[in-house]
Parts: structure tokens; sequence; C-alpha cells
């Protein structure tokens, strides 16, 4: 079943992890993927020329949606490129973790604008072209911690709660033109960056899982291949925690 056959789908932070897997699975099921990149040139081309194999177009774009006159001109090309814009998926973020006494305010600056102001930019470059299609689905990616806090992470814990608050007043306010925004909260994810964890960290992480496992990036696009289609078309500011039941 080709839920999201011939929308066009901009994914931010596509090349790799969480992303490059919402990509592939958007492909597998006939979506046209615009996708970013930071510098990583090279695994980007690769992953066009794979989903592009798929029968979708496919491009990947090296732009930072955390600079709002980049994250505008990206959506200029994806638009004069694909024609339309139906899907976005806000999934650029990084970490830079310390305790509150030890995080510099640059440190926090930077989060800040990469997680969240980055997530502001690409709705703003992307809503004038959904309101006058009168349609669209707006995907932003927070985290668990985003909901419950964690220690060390005050940065990125305020960044991804942000997420949130921002999708819900977006969900009220652009709801009547059949735009909707939700958010996905991640839990313990493996990817690239947690085959670097020690095991005896990935396994305590295991153990606190009610599902005892860790989740994929497939299981994350998943869920955002359900609130990208026209399953979830009455579904608009939520949260969906894909976390294994973490904060049950």
């Amino acid at each position: 079943m080709d839920l999201v056959k011939g929308k066009n789908v901009i994914i931010t932070g596509g090349s790799r992890g969480i992303g490059k897997g919402i990509a592939q699975v958007f492909a597998q099921h006939g979506a046209n993927i615009a996708f970013t990149y930071s510098s990583s040139a090279v695994p980007a081309e690769k992953l066009a020329q794979e989903l592009t194999a798929l029968g979708v177009k496919a491009k990947a774009y090296q732009s930072n949606a955390a600079d709002f006159e980049s994250a505008q001109q990206l959506a200029a090309y994806v638009l004069e490129e694909f024609g339309s814009i139906d899907v976005l998926i806000n999934n650029a973020g990084i970490t830079k973790d310390n305790l509150l006494m030890r995080i510099s305010e640059d440190d926090f600056d930077k989060v800040i604008e990469v997680n969240l102001k980055s997530v502001f930019n690409m709705t703003k470059a992307v809503q004038r072209t959904m309101l006058k299609l009168r349609r669209g689905s707006l995907i932003h990616m927070s985290s668990v911690v985003g909901v419950k806090g964690n220690a060390g992470q005050a940065n990125y814990a305020a960044s991804k709660a942000g997420i949130i608050g921002f999708s819900k007043s977006v969900a009220l306010e652009l709801g009547s033109r059949n735009i909707r925004s939700n958010v996905i909260a991640p839990g313990f994810i493996e990817t690239e960056m947690t085959e670097k964890l020690p095991e005896d960290v990935v396994a305590q992480w295991r153990a606190g899982i009610p599902l005892k496992r860790g989740g994929s990036p497939r299981d994350v696009a998943n869920a955002c291949l359900f609130l990208a289609s026209d399953l979830s078309a009455y579904i608009t500011g939520q949260v969906l925690n894909v976390d294994g039941g973490m904060l049950t």
C-alpha cells in the first residue's frame, strides 16, 4: 500500500540516522524526497541514487535549516524542482550535553538554534505553499527528553520541549486550512551515533525499556509515515511517543 504515493516531502537532516530511515521508508511508499545534509556530500548523493532507484524523484540539498535565509532558499528550490511541498519533516538536530554548571552560553545557543529555530525557519518557509494548496502535514522531531527532561541535557530538553509548544500553536493556527502539525518524540533509537556508546551503557538503556530493546530508524519512520498519510487525516496538535514504553 503506497500511503504517500506522489507526495513531495522535505526531510531536514536526511542523509543519515533517523532522517535516512525516514527517506527510505517514504520512498518505498511512493513519495518524492527532497532531503538536506550539512557536510557529508558523498553519503547524501549515494542515498539520493538509492531512492531514485525505487522509482521516485529524489534530490539532496546542502542546506542549513538553522539559517532563516537558507531555509527560504531551500523551499524555493524544492518548489521549483518538485512543483509542490506536501509534507515537511523537521528532523535536523544536534546535542551538546553537559551539566548546567558546565554548559557554555554558546553551547546552549547553538542547540536552541539548530534544534528549535530550524523548525520555525522551515515551517515558515513552506507555510505559504501549503496555504495555497489548502493541505499539508508538518511533522516535527522532538524527543522523550523534551517531554520529561534529562540530567545533563538542559539545552537539548529545552529545544525539544519548545518544538512541542511550537507545533501545538501551529496546529491551532493552520488547522482551518487543512494543514496538520504533529510531533514525534523518539526514545532510545539505535543509530550510528549509539554504536559509539559502550555496550554496558546500551544494555542498561535496553533494560529500562518495557519492550526491552532500542528502537530503529524504521520505527520512527513508520510513525512519520502514518502522520504524513491520510490515515491520520483527523489528527493534529499531538505528540506521538515512539519509545518502547519509556514514558509509560
